[in-house]
């Protein structure tokens, strides 16, 4: 039995299936929609396309991190079964919740100094997040301990790349990372941004594509300059969406044939409620191990 646990938050965007799978834990995000507020539980309280349709109808939203308190009462069980912690956090270049995590922890040392919790700022966000907890459940699975995944992470995190396209600007207006006048102009000209999150974890605009197909033949170019061993790439490959299967679908059609090592192992995730409450409906996202952050 392990004497350790891996855990991340709900915006790491697996499914419960694949968190239960890989024996990753995880704590809820919080959100409100037209007033009422849901814990981000996977799409348990509202079903991921409802909510994108409510969002798509109008409906506004907002998202709150997990308090200082939630997470000592999700670590500290763990803590009283003996066992040590190594969570990983969503960037803190998009969200507080990696300084509420570390507040939390220094409050568990002082009640567990036997016990080992290492936070970790992953400076990555969605199934990037996710990408992240699934490759050190693979490097607990090989038999590594703690000490030595925490290291891994904290000298590969950089590796992670993660590049998005948002099909309605009126979203990015809304958590004003487009102005308004840029945001108007953007929709009658159909710009789709390619976004991606840079060294110190914040989202940026990289581009700005006009028509969804062009967008997502950028996204997939940028996987063939980035990713390790380019077209010999074998590594794991998420991919997550709002309510846009089919985009996402031939996202990963496009990346399966020019990297055949891929095909049928490129995993789809929903963005669920508190990353999606930012990006809106229509949203794709991938994430891939390559080249190192630089910027």
């Amino acid at each position: 039995m392990n004497e350790f646990i891996i855990s991340t938050c709900s915006t790491a965007d697996l499914s419960r299936e694949h968190f239960d799978k890989r024996d990753i834990k995880y704590v809820y995000f919080h959100f409100e929609i037209d007033g009422k507020d849901y814990p981000d539980d996977l799409g348990d309280s509202i079903p991921f396309k409802k909510f994108y349709e409510m969002m798509a109808q109008g409906a506004m939203t907002r998202t709150s991190q997990v308090s200082i308190g939630e997470y000592v009462e999700f670590f500290e069980p763990f803590l009283k079964e003996g066992k040590d912690i190594l969570h990983l956090a969503l960037s803190s270049g998009i969200s507080g919740t990696f300084n509420s995590a570390s507040v939390a922890c220094e409050q568990l040392k002082e009640k567990y100094p036997d016990r080992k919790i290492y936070i970790v700022d992953t400076y990555a966000a969605s199934a990037g997040l996710g990408l992240v907890a699934d490759k050190l459940a693979d490097l607990r699975d090989e038999g590594k301990d703690i000490d030595e995944l925490h290291d891994w992470v904290e000298k590969n995190k950089y590796y992670v790349q993660s590049w998005f396209f948002v099909s309605d600007l009126k979203y990015l207006v809304r958590n004003g990372r487009v102005s308004k006048a840029a945001g108007a102009i953007g929709n009658v000209l159909n710009i789709c941004p390619l976004l991606n999150i840079d060294r110190e974890g914040h989202l940026c605009v990289k581009a700005k594509v006009r028509g969804k197909n062009a967008v997502m033949k950028a996204q997939v170019k940028k996987m063939f300059e980035l990713c390790e061993n380019r077209t010999d790439y074998n590594n794991s490959c998420f991919i997550s969406h709002s309510d846009c299967y089919d985009d996402a679908r031939a996202v990963a059609d496009m990346i399966e044939a020019q990297i055949p090592a891929l095909k049928g192992k490129i995993k789809l995730f929903d963005i669920g409620t508190t990353i999606g409450s930012h990006t809106g409906p229509g949203t794709v996202a991938l994430f891939f191990w390559g080249d190192e952050r630089t910027e």
